[in-house]
């Protein structure tokens, strides 16, 4: 008879670009002996969506050992089936932590995990292509934040932030503003714009890239997501704006609008990248609809740190 387990982590070696391979026999370590958990190695990227998906009728905790792109794989597997998750960050950037738990510092170990209390967070739909629907916890990057998200993937020999900035300055050498026809649906009323956009940002988290303050007024669990769009303007004059999205304080520039949707469509003519939690998918053109699943989603969040 098959043991079911209340607690499965779910670990992957390829985070951090490979670093978190070093962290396995720990990981093991700490889990060996107890019999509330188990522990479950990826081997290829979709493996951590496939293991979620497969646990679901086990109703475990899943416990994502990763960064943000194995937290997106879980998420994928199990939105709106009630099963909960957990996250031990060992990733590059690890964004969704840094709003879940404001204050969070790497632990030595797990146990604050099996005394974690639970809530529900929202995430964001994504339907794009012919029928393709995807889910974020964090964040969706459309243009110059999604060839950044692949510059960062492609990049091996930087790790963490560096890695983002260089990635966003290798970007920017070759970008030019983007055309697209956005219709933000605000409470009560519609906002429409159909002109050049820089950087097209969705969040539910205030971070992405490790620091960069994209949605600081983001809210896990408000029912809404928050739109940053830094409107055309030249590559000297973003310059000025990298200081400004590590700050936050680029919502109050006239050149960004700043606003909480409950949804979005756009319409965009030339194929591009988009990015989910960090992860990329290329090609993507034509319509697109971002829409938020209020509190869709239990995750552990330590209840010993306060909650902002």
């Amino acid at each position: 008879m098959k043991k079911s387990f209340r607690f499965l982590f779910i670990f992957n070696p390829a985070a951090n670009k490979g670093r978190a391979a070093s962290k396995a026999e720990w990981l093991k370590s700490l889990i060996v002996g107890r019999e509330d958990s188990a522990l479950v190695t990826t081997t290829h990227a979709g493996h951590a969506e496939h293991i979620a998906r497969s646990s679901i009728p086990e109703k475990n905790c899943l416990i994502s050992c990763g960064g943000d792109g194995t937290l997106h794989e879980i998420v994928n597997a199990v939105a709106g089936t009630g099963t909960t998750v957990g996250i031990f960050p060992i990733g590059s950037a690890n964004d969704f932590i840094k709003t879940l738990n404001p204050h969070h510092r790497q632990k030595h170990g797990i146990t604050h995990l099996f005394n974690a209390s639970s809530k529900y967070v929202d995430l964001g739909s994504v339907v794009f292509g012919q029928t393709e629907q995807r889910y974020f916890i964090n964040s969706l990057g459309l243009g110059f934040t999604g060839r950044v998200a692949k510059s960062v993937k492609g990049s091996t020999w930087l790790k963490g932030e560096l890695c983002y900035l260089y990635a966003l300055f290798s970007v920017l050498a070759g970008y030019t503003s983007l055309k697209m026809h956005i219709k933000i649906f605000l409470e009560g009323s519609i906002l429409e714009i159909q002109e050049p956009v820089f950087a097209f940002s969705v969040s539910n988290g205030k971070i992405e890239g490790g620091k960069f303050r994209i949605s600081p007024h983001a809210e896990l669990s408000d029912g809404l997501l928050d739109v940053c769009i830094l409107k055309a303007v030249t590559k000297i004059e973003f310059f000025s704006y990298v200081l400004k999205y590590l700050k936050g304080t680029q919502i109050n520039d006239p050149k960004v609008l700043y606003c909480k949707a409950t949804a979005v469509e756009i319409s965009l003519p030339a194929a591009d990248i988009m990015h989910l939690d960090g992860e990329v998918y290329e090609n993507i053109q034509g319509r697109i609809s971002i829409s938020v699943l209020p509190k869709a989603l239990p995750v552990l969040y330590d209840h010993h740190i306060p909650d902002k």
